[in-house]
């Protein structure tokens, strides 16, 4: 019987906490990380109407051709064309989707168009059109 009492406060002895600082710094550290590598994107025009879905993934994009309703089309905030879009992300080594960004008001078919002149540029580059989720 006395050994076994023994053997327990040996066991006790032995345990002790688990330091914290450790998984706090590396908690911090993650923090820090994510935060500098997370992409801020950039406000859109407050004349822009997007389309609304029910996509709860969507996240605007920086990188869009933003096609207006008047037919104006912007990329980065300045007066752009498709091609001059795609002709910049192919400088920057960009080789993802097109992104196109319609305005709700905007025709189908200036938003085909935009999605022809992809297929003429680049016939694997996917087209991705971007839309806002709607509010419940």
């Amino acid at each position: 019987m006395a050994g076994s009492l023994s053997m327990r406060a040996k066991g006790r002895r032995a345990t002790r906490a688990e330091p914290t600082l450790p998984l706090i710094n590396v908690v911090f550290l993650m923090l820090v990380f994510f935060l500098v590598a997370a992409q801020v994107a950039r406000p859109l025009d407050g004349a822009l109407d997007l389309v609304k879905t029910d996509d709860p993934q969507m996240v605007p994009p920086a990188d869009a051709l933003v096609l207006h309703a008047d037919g104006r089309q912007t990329w980065r905030g300045a007066q752009s064309s498709m091609s001059a879009m795609l002709e910049g992300l192919a400088a920057e080594g960009y080789d993802g989707p097109a992104r196109i960004l319609p305005d709700r008001n905007a025709s189908a078919t200036q938003v085909l168009d935009l999605a022809r002149t992809v297929h003429g540029i680049d016939a694997e580059r996917r087209i991705v059109i971007v839309t806002q989720r709607a509010l419940p």
